[in-house]
């Protein structure tokens, strides 16, 4: 069996080959395909059939970790235990969220984030989309240039998404410190005392909007907050815990919608000014071309990636390696060259706009 290429001494918690990690995947799917990481019990599995069957065996390879608390996803052990107690002494242990759950308790759990998010509901919101969008561009128009990240791509999610979970407009950059705080702590990059001082943020978030689900639960109302607050599971009978309602406000709603959609309108702006012909081609007619053009940014520029931890030993024939259960397993798919060969990165694919619409 193999040592998981360790010999290449690719280093994916690199700063340097996270700004751009393009070189990387491609050198692991070509020569590595399962990789191990370097000084870590993860294996990165890049090729896209492989990442498939990993994500879609749960049997083998759980979304749910074997032991509670495990989803601090800490560097060590040792270290894991003292952020479990942190929370628990000074706040809320945050549950398995929604990605962290396998059937049949995640699609339990997903019918009532569907109900919550349901297209009418969403729909509602476009006017205040729409408003918000034209104020942050009014607010740098005249000025003929903007930093476009921190004043547009940053804050038209994080208003829209903070004002419906409950929150003031004048804190969201509060709650913006909070969900960086987050990141970093996923990371496994930090030492140990930085690591610590995310998990206070993230508890001090807690303390944010536990006042909000406490006034729910008496009060419920019309909005998406308070439906996450007070929906009865179908199989649960029950709503959330406040450890279940922490750990989705932080990973699934401000980091999974605000930050996503942050990072998809950025991505979008760079590949429109790397090509001129795209830009033109959607100002001549987005009615025809702005759906599509969006499906492929998030398509070319998302990474597909999830941590998953095996419950016995598991061989990958194919791969050449064996995965302990003490071992993670990161499934990430960037752009794999046997899937996408014929597309030449971004360029094919943006400047044949009129072919992706035909094919639709």
């Amino acid at each position: 069996m193999s040592d998981g290429g360790q010999e290449l001494g690719i280093n994916l918690f690199d700063p340097a080959v996270q700004q751009c990690p393009y070189d990387a995947y491609r050198t692991l799917r070509d020569q590595a395909p399962a990789y191990r990481q370097p000084g870590t019990n993860i294996y990165i599995v890049t090729r896209y059939e492989d990442v498939r069957r990993v994500l879609l065996d749960t049997e083998n390879f759980p979304s749910s970790p074997k032991t509670a608390g495990l989803q601090t996803l800490s560097a060590n052990v040792e270290r894991q235990k003292k952020v479990v107690t942190r929370f628990k002494e000074r706040g809320w242990l945050p549950e398995p969220t929604l990605s962290g759950r396998d059937d049949p308790n995640h699609k339990q759990m997903r019918a009532m984030f569907n109900e919550a998010f349901k297209p009418s509901r969403i729909k509602e919101i476009d006017p205040l989309v729409e408003t918000l969008a034209y104020e942050l561009i009014d607010g740098f128009v005249a000025d003929g240039r903007c930093e476009w990240v921190s004043q547009f791509c940053v804050p038209l999610p994080l208003y829209i998404i903070g004002e419906q979970m409950g929150a003031k407009r004048e804190d969201m950059w509060k709650i913006k410190r909070w969900t960086d705080a987050f990141f970093k702590r996923i990371s496994m990059m930090l030492p140990e005392e930085d690591e610590i001082e995310m998990v206070d943020r993230e508890i001090e978030a807690q303390h944010y909007f536990q006042p909000i689900f406490d006034r729910l639960r008496a009060q419920p109302d019309d909005s998406l907050i308070s439906v996450l607050v007070n929906t009865v599971i179908e199989g649960w009978g029950r709503p959330l815990t406040n450890e279940e309602l922490h750990a989705e406000m932080m990973a699934d709603t401000f980091v999974g919608g605000s930050e996503t959609t942050t990072n998809a309108l950025a991505a979008g702006m760079k590949l429109l000014i790397e090509n001129k012909d795209v830009w033109h081609k959607l100002k001549s007619d987005p009615e025809r071309y702005m759906k599509t053009f969006v499906e492929e940014v998030v398509r070319l520029e998302d990474v597909a990636a999830a941590r998953l931890t095996p419950r016995d030993p598991v061989e990958l024939p194919q791969l050449l390696v064996r995965v302990d259960p003490d071992i993670r397993v990161r499934a990430d798919a960037k752009l794999d060259a046997a899937e996408l060969a014929a597309y030449s990165m971004t360029a094919n694919v943006l400047l044949n706009l009129d072919e992706v619409v035909t094919r639709q």
